[in-house]
């Protein structure tokens, strides 16, 4: 999307209330990421967002990714990354559901009997704004 495509006044107002910078901490992390599901909930139901929603939407995603590619994660199974992501952001296991699409999958994979699909992968990567290699 072109800088053209956006109303520099709108865009303004957009950074403004979300005063978007490099995140040092995990605070500043936690409230863009949760600006960012926000848009996202509201892209999901149906509604559109603006050109600049979109724009500050990709700036946040960028900023979150940085930070967390600075973050040393252990290396643990997939289940139990997951398990923490879901623990981390107070989520329960019917939470999950649209990404493995029913109880018994999220069930298996949640406790380590089955292994995540690729397709699994990419979901559960973009739903918890992380690198798919964590679930690999």
């Amino acid at each position: 999307m072109a800088v053209s495509e956006i109303s520099p006044i709108k865009y303004g107002k957009l950074l403004a209330e979300v005063l978007p910078k490099v995140i040092e901490t995990r605070d500043e992390f936690d409230r863009y990421v949760a600006m960012m599901e926000q848009l996202d909930r509201r892209a999901e139901t149906g509604g559109r967002l603006s050109p600049e929603e979109e724009v500050l939407r990709s700036l946040l995603e960028r900023l979150v990714k940085d930070y967390d590619d600075q973050i040393e994660l252990p290396d643990v199974p997939p289940h139990r990354m997951i398990v923490h992501l879901m623990e981390w952001r107070n989520l329960r296991q019917a939470d999950l559901l649209p990404i493995f699409g029913s109880r018994s999958v999220t069930s298996e994979v949640l406790a380590g009997k089955r292994e995540p699909s690729k397709a699994h992968i990419r979901k559960l990567a973009d739903f918890f704004h992380v690198s798919a290699e964590l679930f690999l």
